[in-house]
């Protein structure tokens, strides 16, 4: 196999693993932690994060016209929202 094709294929494989991971994230978080960490509602994360693993996986390349904006829908999920819903305690949980 040639190297650049190996490059391309880890890129698409690790991309396709990203955006799903944040879906899945976004779908396992509370609703009402979206709203207290004052970000978009969980309906909308769920929408933009589905959107942009069915566009990596439909386009099959994260460096395309629509690949690389879905790419960074996900990692701005990862890195800014899910720190942000993950930091929230639920109910009352302490001792």
């Amino acid at each position: 196999m040639e190297f650049q094709v190996l490059v391309y294929v880890v890129l698409y494989y690790g991309t396709l693993a990203l955006t799903v991971w944040a879906f899945a994230d976004a779908l396992v978080r509370p609703a009402a932690g979206y709203v207290a960490a004052g970000k978009l509602t969980k309906p909308a994360w769920l929408g933009i994060t589905a959107l942009a693993a069915l566009i990596i996986f439909a386009t099959k390349s994260p460096m395309s016209l629509f690949g690389l904006p879905a790419v960074i829908a996900a990692v701005v999920y990862l890195v800014d929202v899910r720190p942000a819903v993950r930091g929230l305690r639920r109910g009352n949980t302490g001792w």
